[in-house]
């Protein structure tokens, strides 16, 4: 029974040291944003009458990115795994969500 008492005991003590470094370190990082030289406060601006509400313009399609480099990596990877014979023709993005429900799934599925 004497060993559980200071079991308890010693667990008690390195709890409420590992809390009471926490409690400085809050106490810590607050003074240290009252204090903080480079911010910046913010000015409050005198409230405005909200401008009407433009037109809907026709939505703007976003640039192509240029992926050439991810391409050359993946050309590079099955290259080397495949072999010598290996002759890549063409890539291609693909339309469909499945890759995407597969990793889902498969995180779901991890995390049980």
């Amino acid at each position: 029974m004497g060993n559980i008492q200071l079991g308890v005991t010693i667990m008690l003590i390195n709890m409420t040291i590992v809390f009471a470094v926490l409690f400085g370190l809050c106490i810590m990082i607050r003074v240290i944003h009252a204090v903080d030289p480079t911010n910046k406060k913010k000015e409050v601006a005198p409230a405005k009458a909200a401008p009407a509400p433009a037109p809907a313009a026709a939505p703007v399609a976003a640039p192509k990115a240029d992926n050439s480099a991810v391409i050359a990596v993946i050309a590079a990877a099955v290259a080397a795994y495949e072999g010598d014979d290996v002759k890549i023709v063409t890539v291609r993005p693909v339309e469909s969500t499945t890759w995407k429900n597969a990793g889902r799934a498969v995180g779901i599925a991890n995390k049980v």
